[in-house]
């Protein structure tokens, strides 16, 4: 289970390694370049599903049916 992702701006392309929670999703994410706050796109579960090079924990261990439940 990797625990870390990448998130990469959509508005400035900043990205930020961040350490994804594990019991919860994360709905929004506040860019640390631009100040941008983001959510994730329509039928992904958090900002990392949408925006991070690793998917969120459940979504690795169940696949994304699955996720935050």
């Amino acid at each position: 289970m990797e625990l870390n992702s990448t998130l990469t701006c959509p508005a400035c392309g900043h990205q930020a390694t961040e350490t994804m929670p594990t019991d919860a999703c994360q709905f929004f994410y506040d860019c640390k370049g631009c100040g941008t706050r983001f959510n994730p796109k329509a039928g992904d579960c958090c900002v990392f599903c949408t925006y991070g090079s690793v998917p969120c924990p459940p979504v690795q261990e169940q696949g994304k049916a699955k996720c935050c439940e």
